[in-house]
């Protein structure tokens, strides 16, 4: 409430006072801001610097020590640098520091652009907020060194073209692998052939397509002829395949993570689970969803030391 309060008091100031200055308080109110942020960024440094020496003084070695999957598993002949294994360490999240050269340029042209949008007594106090940003950005960011991880990246992508491998994701650790193309789809293969699936000559994707046309426009009731075309998928195809290796298991087997964003059905199979979840909504009875309910669901209940705890994991899908 208190916080609140203050908050109420300060956009009442803020309202007197750009009444009293007009045009020029935006400019007073941009000085007075980057003041304060400057006081702050000093007030946090000095509190970052003591956390840091405490940390250093309080931090023990643990006594155990855990062994973690590495970064990058090499199941390949391909003998990479220690700048290529470096990059590779940063695993498949990591963003790339590559721009192009005229970035800059085109990032100011498009804020202008926007600005323009702006009514006339506005857009001189955006175009200096836009002009502040941008020239921190180039003092952040100098173009000597822009495209260093863009040429290693390619020097990687060379080495794996040239011995026909690739790069796949772990199932677990968060860990990349290197490993030859053929061996890869091996594996996708021995994952389909294993389970049994039916292949077929022809891509029945149009008629799922042509199906699901037919549900949608014989479904007036449950979906609005207003609705319809939020639940096609205007421009289908197949839905793809990729394996996850699993690094801890004998012969280092696939998880399939199949994408179907671009199937026939996809859109509306959405709006239908949305729907049951709504009207229907199921309890969780015999499963959790997710590891705090897990916790919350065993902090309730009563334990002894007799109790086993057992874990069920589904084999596949």
């Amino acid at each position: 409430m208190k916080k609140q309060r203050l908050n109420h008091q300060i956009y009442k100031l803020h309202l007197l006072l750009a009444n009293i200055w007009g045009k020029t308080w935006p400019y007073i109110h941009l000085t007075n801001e980057d003041k304060l942020k400057k006081a702050i960024q000093h007030k946090y440094k000095i509190l970052d610097n003591k956390l840091d020496r405490l940390s250093q003084i309080q931090t023990k070695k643990p006594n155990e020590i855990h062994t973690f999957y590495p970064r990058v598993v090499n199941n390949t002949n391909i003998t990479f640098r220690d700048n290529e294994t470096n990059l590779l360490n940063k695993g498949p999240k990591y963003n790339l520091h590559s721009r192009k050269k005229d970035w800059l340029m085109t990032l100011a042209l498009e804020a202008e652009t926007a600005v323009t949008s702006l009514s006339l007594s506005d857009r001189d106090y955006y175009r200096k907020q836009v002009a502040s940003h941008i020239e921190k950005l180039h003092k952040s960011f100098p173009h000597n060194n822009t495209h260093t991880e863009a040429r290693i990246l390619k020097s990687i992508q060379y080495k794996l073209k040239n011995n026909e491998a690739m790069i796949a994701s772990a199932d677990k650790g968060n860990s990349l692998v290197v490993l030859p193309i053929h061996q890869y789809e091996s594996k996708i293969q021995d994952f389909i052939d294993t389970n049994n699936f039916q292949s077929s000559t022809s891509d029945p994707t149009k008629t799922f397509q042509s199906q699901v046309r037919k549900t949608v426009n014989h479904s007036p009731n449950l979906i609005p002829p207003c609705l319809k075309w939020k639940l096609i998928n205007l421009n289908p195809s197949t839905p793809s395949i990729k394996g996850l290796i699993k690094l801890h298991k004998p012969d280092h087997p696939i998880r399939p993570v199949v994408n179907w964003r671009n199937a026939s059905a996809y859109k509306l199979a959405k709006s239908f689970n949305q729907k049951f979840t709504q009207f229907a909504p199921l309890p969780y009875a015999f499963n959790v969803s997710n590891s705090t309910d897990l916790i919350n669901q065993l902090l309730q209940t009563p334990l002894t030391p007799t109790s086993t705890f057992a874990s069920l994991d589904i084999t596949n899908m």
